[in-house]
């Protein structure tokens, strides 16, 4: 089998081929793997302007050679087909010998139908076998057991599916695992702050998590760690999300409480995974995001011998402390410098741009966020292209990786949060960025959300991050937060939070929103003048949040009319900057305010009179 640097080391015509047969793989799967194989800008070997039937063999097999990445999508029609299946044998030949990476899709299908050729799989197989020599019908059905043993995916027509198959063919070609990790800059420093956690001079069981967001290097720290270190053990495994979402799949099926299902995927994992009990070994599990999944496969360290390591690798750091795994490395953004390094050694194979590419190099570096899958996969499409065609690339490619990171966060975010930790999240995003812990707590002080747990899942979760006592979201997770806002109505008016110019400007000027609403947050800078209708708040019983603000020095025309004199009484934070006014509305009852922020402000006195309470 040819090494993984020979692979990453071959002239590659395509990323991708797919192989697979029948319309409805066609029409539910195909066509849309294709479009989002297309808007990741992955490169796949098409056909569709030739019948299968009308390709001459060396044609197909070239291209099968040619691409890096193999999807086979197995179905009840697939054997009907005996170009599939000499297809399937060209692929299984090609990832023997130039270790090509082969990911298949049991489309309806179990395992076990392909490898015992049962049910209508096998009696579609039984026909095509008609008349051919006992040799080839053995390579086929060998062909057949050895893709099944592939761990890959299961469709059940999820959508979801073909984004999360996209994403994981997107890593695979960008970071496809190396035996020289030496050339990962800055990985030498990952690996001396994790030897203290290893400790491998130990003769103790140790359980160590690796723990940051989507992109930030997690896996390519943790398989140069497995290179490096491997040789060390009795037995070692790298255990990536086929397996992990095998063992989700036979939970799913069963209950999870069910003690011998427990047992069984225990039992199937010593076997598999471990081969003996009480070996010193290394275990590598990639990508977690599912409790069950860890009790059965690291939570009982008495089935390891003295001095194994196993090593969890997750976004979710909760899993880690829920498993008293307390050794636990935070994987951070590297610094601008180091990010620099990272894309210029995908790109031009060397620390530091040329001269000419200098400015659009630390463009780059802002446009992918520091993130080393974000300037790996820069690096990978700008790879010796032009200036200019960088220049028409840039834009698209930022948006591409948007839309990955957008979408992998928001898998996150549905999944792994309830309701009331979602509306945290959607606090943050829309208005509470870059506040004070305590603050947070005070503003949206409700004892039903549990405001200070909440944020703490939020971190653990690698959906905020908390420095210095100061919540920060990144920036694009802030849009995507706003982005669920904005998807709860068509109508602005109908949201609970407003946060786009345009729908502010419309609610206050024809005073029209509902009792819905909870926040408003207004970029003034944005703006030029602004019609506030006398009434425009007297609808808002609930409103908790009103923000003005500007960063900058802008003046902005203030239309406030003499006859406004109100706020809602639930307001709890009213930041006004450069506000306009005198005084404060008579009819403001202040009772439940924790924050007033009036910067730049006309402000003279807080009421005219005496101020009383209006409910």
């Amino acid at each position: 089998m040819a090494s993984s640097s020979s692979l990453s080391s071959r002239n590659w015509s395509y990323d991708v081929f797919k192989s697979f047969s029948g319309e409805d793989v066609r029409k539910n799967f195909h066509n849309h793997f294709l479009e989002d194989l297309e808007r990741k800008w992955i490169i796949a070997f098409k056909d569709n302007e030739k019948e299968r039937s009308e390709l001459i063999a060396t044609e197909l097999v070239q291209a099968i050679r040619d691409s890096r990445v193999v999807v086979v999508v197995l179905s009840n029609t697939f054997t009907s087909s005996s170009w599939c299946l000499n297809e399937l044998l060209e692929i299984m030949q090609c990832k023997r010998d130039l270790g090509q990476l082969v990911i298949p899709v049991f489309y309806g299908l179990d395992t076990s139908h392909l490898k015992k050729q049962s049910g209508d799989f096998g009696e579609a197989f039984k026909k095509t076998c008609h008349n051919q020599t006992e040799e080839v019908k053995n390579q086929w059905k060998q062909a057949l057991t050895d893709v099944a043993n592939i761990l890959g995916y299961h469709w059940d027509n999820d959508v979801k599916m073909v984004e999360e198959m996209a994403i994981d063919v997107l890593g695979k070609l960008n970071l496809s695992p190396s035996q020289d990790w030496d050339d990962f800059v800055g990985i030498k420093d990952h690996i001396q702050e994790m030897n203290s956690l290893l400790n491998l001079d130990s003769e103790e069981v140790r359980r160590v998590g690796i723990w940051g967001p989507f992109g930030i290097g997690k896996t390519t720290i943790a398989r140069s760690l497995f290179s490096l270190i491997s040789s060390q053990f009795q037995s070692s495994n790298f255990i990536d999300k086929g397996f992990v979402s095998k063992s989700m799949e036979i939970y799913s099926r069963s209950n999870p409480d069910d003690y011998k299902v427990n047992s069984r995927l225990q039992k199937s994992f010593l076997s598999e995974i471990l081969g003996n009990k009480h070996q010193k070994v290394l275990i590598v599990i990639d990508d977690l995001d599912d409790q069950l999944v860890l009790d059965a496969l690291a939570v009982q360290t008495q089935w390891f011998g003295n001095g194994s390591i196993i090593i969890v690798v997750t976004h979710d750091k909760s899993l880690l402390w829920s498993h008293g795994i307390d050794h636990i490395y935070e994987v951070c953004l590297p610094s601008e410098e180091l990010a620099l390094k990272i894309f210029c050694q995908s790109t031009f194979g060397q620390d530091y741009p040329p001269e000419c590419f200098r400015e659009l190099a630390f463009e780059v570096v802002s446009c992918a966020y520091h993130l080393p899958f974000g300037l790996q996969y820069f690096g990978w499409y700008l790879r010796g292209r032009g200036k200019e065609k960088w220049i028409d690339m840039m834009s698209k490619l930022h948006m591409c990786l948007d839309e990955i990171i957008k979408r992998t966060r928001r898998f996150h975010y549905d999944v792994l949060l309830n309701e009331k930790h979602k509306l945290i999240f959607r606090y943050i995003a829309c208005l509470l960025n870059f506040e004070k812990v305590r603050d947070i707590g005070g503003l949206i002080a409700d004892s039903d959300l549990g405001v200070k747990t909440g944020l703490k899942i939020l971190v653990d979760k690698s959906l905020l991050r908390a420095r210095e006592d100061t919540i920060e979201m990144q920036c694009l997770l802030q849009e995507m937060g706003k982005d669920i806002v904005r998807a709860q109505s068509n109508e602005a008016r109908e949201r609970e939070f407003l946060v786009d110019t345009k729908d502010i400007c419309h609610v206050l000027e024809d005073n029209n929103a509902t009792t819905k609403l909870l926040g408003i947050s207004l970029d003034m800078y944005e703006i030029d003048e602004l019609h506030i209708h006398e009434s425009a708040f007297k609808g808002l019983c609930n409103l908790s949040f009103l923000i003005f603000y500007t960063n900058h020095k802008k003046e902005v025309r203030w239309h406030v009319p003499k006859e406004f004199a109100y706020f809602p009484y639930r307001l709890r934070l009213l930041r006004w900057d450069n506000c306009p006014l005198r005084c404060m509305p008579s009819k403001f009852c202040p009772s439940n305010l924790v924050k007033l922020q009036m910067l730049g402000s006309k402000l003279q006195k807080l009421w005219e009179g005496v101020q009383v309470s209006f409910m």
